[in-house]
């Protein structure tokens, strides 16, 4: 290539790569929208909901499963928040592969209803179709919390022998709550 090649070549290229990035930086200094922001005044648009910490959780799980380690009972505790999303699932030594679901699913119908489980399969025998409801687990084992009688969280345990005793665990962990 002869020299006069070469700085066409080189001019060309420069006057690309110039443009490039001439148009990058004024691309990026363009002004974004300004977000659209909602009228805080208006309160009719807003609500406040109360909400269970991951520490608060926690120790429920922790007291839950601890009343179930003192009857030698090997079980699973999960524990939901108000909108049924796990916050902590304790799987107790020896828990059964089973027990993990079980006990997110009886939490999540347990506060998605703001009763006990075990209240809530007495009511199967009018209303058979809420079994089939996702996520759903209508066995004994699952309590909910409550702020203000309003449900915030629902605790749920499974493993024991019967929902009676994995009830009786899942409120002791209701119960560290309000210690």
């Amino acid at each position: 290539m002869n020299t006069r090649t070469r700085v066409l070549t080189g001019t060309a290229l420069a006057a690309v790569i110039g443009a490039g990035t001439f148009g990058a930086v004024s691309a990026s200094a363009t002004a974004a929208p300004a977000a659209a922001v909602a009228k805080k005044d208006d309160d009719r648009n807003f609500t406040t909901s109360t909400h269970l910490t991951v520490d608060a959780a926690t120790r429920a799980a922790r007291a839950a499963l601890d009343a179930a380690e003192k009857e030698n009972q090997r079980v699973t505790v999960a524990v939901v928040d108000r909108n049924g999303n796990t916050i902590v699932t304790l799987r107790g030594d020896g828990a059964g592969p089973q027990s993990y679901e079980s006990a997110e699913r009886k939490a999540f119908t347990a506060v998605s209803w703001n009763a006990p489980t075990s209240v809530l399969a007495g009511r199967l025998a009018q209303t058979p179709n809420l079994k089939d409801i996702p996520g759903t687990l209508f066995l004994g084992g699952g309590t909910p919390v409550q702020a203000k009688g309003a449900p915030v969280a629902g605790i749920g345990v499974a493993g024991a022998p019967s929902g009676d005793l994995d009830e009786k665990f899942a409120k002791a962990g209701v119960d560290a709550l309000d210690k």
